[in-house]
């Protein structure tokens, strides 16, 4: 989860709960509808004109395909892709799905996440279920997988005889997408939630990688004498009073949002677990809220002074992840 300084037009904005309505902090008045400012070429206006008349005419024949949640609902509910629409807006929903669609709009309206009234959400490439039960993926997260895959990859590219453990998993998009990646690597995958971990073993069966990820129930890390090569955390990082101020307040579980009073309480906690427990581990990843990086940084060097500690920026420029390697 993370918290934006501000709104970029080509980015999603990670603390809306529906991740495609445009943002409304930060937002900078010069991009109005994404166009930079600068002079358009009449080539370019003709082209944008085109569009606009394309989009009017075919919202007009077909509502449902005014906005691009409505395209999600549109596709959700009928079973057929946005692209068929959009090829035939002449075309309408049968009585029964647009009463489903009607439902659908109101709970958008009243403020609840797509991904919840649709039931799933991408990430990485990959569907995932999610339910209220858990965190709605998203794309800052991907930068963990990224990092992970690398270090993993060098040691064995198929991931043959590499364990890793998530600590927090939530709908299991870090195991499960890591096991896609790595074919013969395996993980175990702790959550406090038994709601999330029955989540995360469907998204696991979903994609064929139950056979390698161990769930586990666990207050943080799990009881466990064994070696790790990697240990991934994507644990609760937004302060209490900053989250009650965000959107997503009451919309998604506040128990895989509420990092405590300075966002790293959950984080702190593990650190100090790990730190005294017999695991052994090559790399250690959490990501964090953008203003933690300096904390995190002597959190870990306190807890593993032999390891390097590191910050990795996001590709926004935020500082995302913290890295610990032991040397």
């Amino acid at each position: 989860m993370a918290i934006p300084t501000s709104c970029r037009p080509s980015a999603r904005c990670a603390c809306c709960p529906n991740r495609l309505n445009k943002p409304t902090h930060g937002y900078d008045k010069r991009y109005k509808n994404n166009v930079f400012p600068g002079k358009r070429s009449a080539k370019n206006t003709g082209i944008a004109q085109n569009r606009d008349m394309n989009v009017a005419l075919r919202t007009f024949m077909n509502p449902w395909l005014k906005t691009p949640e409505t395209r999600l609902l549109l596709a959700h509910i009928t079973g057929k892709d946005k692209t068929w629409w959009l090829a035939h807006p002449e075309a309408a929903p049968s009585p029964a799905e647009q009463k489903k669609l009607q439902a659908a709009e109101k709970r958008l309206q009243a403020g609840e996440p797509l991904p919840y009234i649709l039931g799933r959400w991408e990430f990485y490439g990959l569907d995932f279920d999610v339910s209220p039960d858990v965190l709605i993926p998203r794309p800052e997260t991907e930068l963990l997988i990224d990092v992970a895959r690398r270090w993993l990859a060098e040691r064995s590219p198929l991931g043959t005889g590499l364990r890793g453990l998530d600590v927090g998993t939530g709908s299991g998009i870090i195991p499960i997408t890591l096991a896609t990646l790595l074919p013969q690597a395996q993980f175990m995958a702790a959550d406090i939630s038994p709601a999330a971990l029955n989540i995360a073993r469907r998204n696991a069966e979903k994609h064929g990688v139950s056979a390698r990820i161990q769930f586990t129930q666990a207050d943080l890390l799990p009881q466990a004498d064994s070696t790790f090569d990697l240990i991934t955390a994507n644990l609760p990082y937004i302060p209490s009073a900053t989250l009650r101020g965000l959107p997503i307040f009451g919309h998604e579980p506040t128990l895989a949002l509420d990092g405590g009073a300075d966002g790293l309480e959950l984080i702190r906690r593990l650190a100090a677990q790990v730190a005294a427990s017999r695991i052994q581990w090559g790399l250690f990843l959490l990501e964090m809220e953008y203003r933690q990086g300096a904390a995190l940084k002597a959190l870990l060097r306190e807890n593993f002074p032999d390891a390097n500690i590191s910050i990795q920026k996001d590709l926004a420029g935020l500082e995302r992840l913290a890295v610990a390697r032991q040397t």
